[in-house]
C-alpha cells in the first residue's frame, strides 16, 4: 500500500459549518488527553482549527502546533487560532517537525493515510520519550452500509466510467492490526478499540459533498457533480451514516 493516499484540498468554509459531528467526537477524544497546561501538543490534522482552539485553551503555559494536509484548512485554522500558534501544511506520512512534542492528538484524520506502519513511525519520532498519542479515526466497518448505496450510484450510468477499478481513498483498520502496528513502531501501553457511532447530519447533501464524497467528486466531470451528490443522497435517504470509530491510546517509552 502506498504511504499516502491522494491528498486533496477541502472546502474549509463548508466543513467548518457542517462538522459538528466530528467536533463532538473530538471533544470526547480530547478528554482522554489529560494535560497539565505546560505541554507542547501536536494537533495532527487540525482541519479548520475548531478543536485546536480548545487545545489552546488547555495550554495556558504550553504550545500548540497545528498541521493539516489541506491548504484551505490551514488557511482557515490560521484565521481561527492565536497568531502565535504554529500552523502549517504538512503530510503526516512524512512528518518532520524539527522539534519534539509531549503529545499528539488526532481526530477523524488517520484513515486518510495509506501506510499506517510508516505513519506511526513518524508520529513516534515526533514525540518526546514518555509522550502520548491519543487519536480517533474511521475503523474497520466504517460506513460499510453507506458505501454499498454509494457504490450502486457510482457504478451505474452515467458515472460508472469514472470509477472503474477504483477502490476508494480510505484505510479503515481493525483494532487488532492497529495495536500490532503501534507496537512495531515502538509504542507501549497501547489500547485500541472500535466504537459504532451512527449519525444523521443536519445538512445531508452539504455534509456528503464535503465530508464523504470529496475524492469521488474529483473523478466526476464538474458539470455532473451536483447530480452525483443528489443521486447518492437520494439512494441513502433517510441519511444515517453508519460510522465506526477506531480509538487509539499509546505512549512512547520513557527510555
Amino acid at each position: 500500500m502506498s504511504r499516502a493516499l491522494t491528498t486533496r484540498d477541502w472546502d474549509a468554509a463548508t466543513y467548518h459549518r457542517v462538522s459538528d459531528i466530528q467536533f463532538g467526537w473530538g471533544l470526547e477524544v480530547l478528554e482522554r488527553l489529560q494535560l497539565a497546561g505546560d505541554e507542547t501538543v501536536l494537533d495532527a490534522g487540525c482541519g479548520t482549527g475548531r478543536l485546536s482552539t480548545v487545545i489552546e485553551q488547555r495550554l495556558p503555559r504550553g504550545r500548540l502546533i497545528a498541521v493539516d494536509g489541506s491548504p484551505s484548512m490551514v488557511e482557515q485554522a490560521r484565521a481561527t487560532l492565536d497568531p502565535a500558534t504554529r500552523v502549517e501544511v504538512a503530510d503526516l506520512s512524512e512528518l518532520a517537525l524539527g522539534e519534539a512534542v509531549d503529545a499528539v492528538f488526532s481526530n477523524a484524520v488517520l484513515h486518510w493515510i495509506g501506510d499506517h506502519d510508516h505513519l506511526f513511525e513518524r508520529l513516534a519520532a515526533a514525540l518526546r520519550p514518555g509522550g502520548r498519542l491519543v487519536a480517533q479515526c474511521g475503523g474497520e466497518g466504517n460506513l460499510d452500509g453507506f458505501h454499498e448505496k454509494l457504490d450502486a450510484v457510482a457504478h451505474a450510468p452515467p458515472f460508472d466510467g469514472a470509477f472503474a477499478g477504483w477502490e476508494g481513498p480510505w484505510n479503515f483498520a481493525s483494532a487488532e492490526a492497529t495495536t500490532k502496528r503501534l507496537l512495531a513502531a515502538g509504542f507501549e501501553q497501547v489500547e485500541c478499540w472500535l466504537e459504532p457511532r451512527p449519525v444523521s447530519p443536519a445538512e445531508p447533501e452539504a455534509f456528503l459533498a464535503t465530508v464523504c464524497l470529496g475524492h469521488h467528486l474529483e473523478r466526476v466531470p464538474e458539470d455532473q457533480r451536483a447530480r452525483f451528490v443528489e443521486r447518492v443522497a437520494s439512494a441513502a435517504a433517510p441519511l444515517e451514516l453508519d460510522y465506526v470509530r477506531l480509538n487509539i491510546d499509546a505512549r512512547r517509552p520513557r527510555a
